[in-house]
């Protein structure tokens, strides 16, 4: 059975085209024999006997004429049969023709009604097709129409839930708290009835009718220095004036009169009156700037500070000055601040310099970029050129002055500032800073010098080494002393303050008279920020310090705009390029927290091609000097820095600052961007903002909020953002604790 099931075929399944194919050729073939068998039929059919000759009317008269007759008779007859043969192939040839073209016509009628089915089918299968189509669609229409129905339902019982919830909590507070019911306001009768004081138009008794009360509302209103409420009595005096003369003359032409010449004098008095009249001394005032140094008034040097937003703090503290020709400074300064393009003073410069003309400690709180160098450098060159210069008696005593700085780079920059205006006095200036030679630079302090400008570990170095003393030091300079102390120089800073001549300090207390002619020990503290830590080295060192604030403490200057951007860590570089490419050829600052990060982002800014130089500690004081000067020089267009860039370098026209990476505090935050908006010019500075940086949420919310920048909605909703790092949010009462007591 095995073997004869595999022998058997398998079935072949066909088309529907083949099928109808292979019954037209069975169609065919069935034709094609029943023609053969038809004509097969037709020849197999018996031959009619042929019809009798005709009777003749003469028999024959003799053999030869019967013989010839004979064979002209079968002539005959064999012609006959050819036709009639040949007559019979003709009819059966046609009777074949007219049954094949009957056969062709009934093939294609079979054929076009068998396309006319085939047309029918797809016409029904089109209309099948189209019919579910319109059932899908007013299915799919039932449905959405059901959901929306489902989903207002759905709204409106959550609605109904809400009120009835709402209504709940009204019942619980109206049973414990009471209802508050509006108290419906009783009219009194003698409130209904009372009579109105007011004047109507039609009331008004004036006998003058004087524009000033026909139209109060043209009174404009002046709100500034010199009016009171607003109000500009001089004005009003003055047309006052004007509409009496008018009147006064009116009356007089009406009754007739004449012109008296004491009249004249009496309204030319009255205005006169009127034009010299103020609401302060009845004398015509006028601004501070249009005003002599003798003239400024009380008043006047409040709305001096009040402009620059100058603040002190001390006792006797002098008058700040207005422009350089009115400072004490000696004429060879002054000369040498012309030359170096000093228009007009800044308003740390107007406020400190008066300070250290007189020898008093300062401390300096200003923003960054407001021109913290030259207000002490001045004022120690001033009081340099009243000692004796350095010579072969004294160069062993070691120099008259020492400012110190945090950075190399800072320092440095302070020695270019000072060389600007100690050439015009012949005031020699040596820098030592670390990365170069240490006996290079003890030999040119042995040489002598006037000024010393230092970082404070290696001026320690070179103090304990031997290479320096500070015998005649009396005025010392701590610039960024915030930053100093935050990087960890307070021991070397305290040790070089003690190795200077304690005799000279100024006495504790601040109502001694100080000697003029005795030389006191001078101490200047500049910085951004005031930490406790800087407080804490300026009640040890300072005597009877005066604080001048410029502006608000830690806050950055107004002239920078401020974006932060909330973003991904993935996100950064993007976002950096693109800032960049917008720059153009305007020079740029990105910085980075670490070294080996700012390394990194030089290396993918190098390759999407961007002129890129790098500065942080790891690289050697030659390439770091090299690298500002190529940054300076445009040869460079981004400096990719770490915080050592971020204190006191001053880079004209820094286009935009960049925080890649946020730092962690807010006064380092203030300083990165003091790189830009210095001098009077406008900054702009973005930070990358991610959600690790929560440690300066808070500090960086209040910034933005107080210099009226953006605030980003991330950084505005996050619960870093509302509370101080390492304070503890509000808690609830103590009585709500549950106190456990053990016997």
């Amino acid at each position: 059975m095995k073997r004869a099931a595999d022998g058997m075929e398998k079935p072949k399944f066909l088309t529907r085209e083949e099928r109808e194919k292979l019954a037209l050729e069975r169609r065919q073939a069935a034709v094609t024999d029943q023609r053969r068998s038809a004509l097969d039929l037709l020849q197999s059919l018996p031959r009619p006997p042929p019809p009798p000759p005709p009777p003749l009317s003469n028999p024959p008269r003799d053999s030869s004429s019967s013989h010839h007759r004979d064979s002209s008779d079968r002539d005959r007859d064999r012609d006959r049969d050819r036709d009639r043969d040949r007559d019979r192939d003709r009819e059966r040839r046609r009777d074949d023709d007219s049954r094949r073209d009957r056969d062709r016509d009934r093939d294609r009628d079979r054929g076009d009604s068998s396309r006319r089915d085939r047309d029918r089918e797809r016409g029904d299968r089109d209309r099948d097709r189209e019919r579910g189509d319109r059932d899908r669609d007013r299915d799919r229409e039932r449905g959405d129409r059901d959901r929306e129905r489902g989903d207002r339902e759905k709204d409106r019982l959550e609605k109904m839930a809400e009120r009835e919830r709402e209504k709940e909590l009204d019942a619980i507070k109206e049973q414990y708290l009471g209802s508050k019911k509006p108290k419906k306001r009783v009219i009194k009768p003698s409130e209904k009835f009372r009579f109105s004081f007011d004047w109507e138009n039609t009331e008004d008794t004036s006998r003058d009718m004087n524009s000033l009360y026909q139209s109060p509302h043209e009174a404009r209103l002046l709100y500034g220095r010199g009016f009171l409420a607003g109000i500009d009595r001089r004005e009003q005096k003055k047309v006052a004036a004007a509409h009496e003369k008018e009147t006064r003359a009116e009356q007089r032409r009406k009754a007739g009169l004449d012109d008296r010449p004491e009249d004249d004098a009496v309204d030319k008095k009255e205005a006169d009156a009127a034009a010299k009249y103020d609401a302060f001394d009845m004398r015509v005032d006028r601004h501070w700037t249009q005003k002599s140094l003798d003239e400024m008034t009380e008043r006047d040097w409040r709305i001096f500070r009040e402009d620059f937003n100058i603040s002190y703090k001390g006792s006797k503290v002098p008058r700040p000055m207005r422009k350089w020709s009115e400072s004490k400074l000696g004429t060879e300064l002054l000369r040498a601040v012309e030359k170096a393009g000093y228009k007009e003073p800044s308003p740390i410069q107007m406020a400190s310099i008066p300070l250290g003309l007189q020898q008093r400690d300062v401390i300096g709180i200003a923003e960054t970029g407001s021109g913290k160098t030259a207000a002490f450098v001045l004022p120690m060159l001033s009081y340099i050129t009243r000692l004796p210069p350095i010579s072969e008696e004294n160069e062993a005593e070691g120099p008259y002055a020492v400012v110190m700085a945090p950075t190399r780079e800072l320092a440095q920059q302070i020695e270019e500032e000072t060389v600007k205006f100690a050439t015009y006095l012949g005031i020699k200036v040596v820098s030592i800073v670390g990365g170069q030679s240490i006996e290079e630079q003890g030999f040119k302090i042995r040489q002598g010098c006037e000024v010393v400008i230092a970082t404070p570990g290696r001026l320690l170095d070179c103090l304990e080494r031997r290479y320096a003393v500070l015998n005649q030091c009396n005025y010392v300079v701590l610039d960024e002393a915030d930053r100093m102390i935050d990087m960890g120089f307070e021991p070397q800073v305290v040790g070089v303050l003690d190795a200077m001549p304690s005799s000279n300090l100024k006495p504790e207390n601040e109502d001694e008279e100080l000697d003029a002619k005795t030389i006191y020990r001078t101490t200047y503290m500049f910085s951004a920020t005031m930490p406790p830590a800087v407080e804490r080295l300026a009640r040890k060192y300072l005597r009877n310090p005066v604080v001048v604030t410029i502006g608000t403490a830690g806050k950055a200057t107004d002239l920078i705009t401020q974006n932060v951007i909330m973003t991904k860590e993935s996100e950064k570089m993007s976002r950096l390029q693109k800032i960049l490419t917008d720059l153009g050829d305007k020079p740029a600052i990105v910085f980075c927290n670490t070294k080996k990060s700012a390394d990194a982002r030089a290396k993918d800014l190098d390759k999407a091609g961007f002129r890129v130089t790098t500065l942080h500690g790891g690289k050697s004081q030659e390439q770091r000097e090299t690298s500002l000067d190529g940054f300076r020089n445009r040869r460079f267009t981004v400096l990719v820095a770490t915080d050592v860039a971020g204190r006191g370098i001053d880079i004209p026209d820094v286009a935009h600052v960049i925080n890649y990476e946020m730092p962690s505090s807010i006064d380092t935050y203030t300083h990165r961007i003091g790189r830009t908006g210095r001098a009077g010019k406008k900054g702009l500075a973005t930070s990358f903002l991610t959600l690790e940086n929560t440690d300066i949420f808070f500090d960086l919310k209040q910034m933005l909020i107080q210099s009226n920048s953006p605030v980003p909605p991330e950084l505005a909703r996050h619960e870093a953002s509302k509370f101080k790092p390492g304070s503890v949010p509000d808690r609830p009462p103590r009585r709500n604790d549950t106190v456990y007591a053990t016997h």
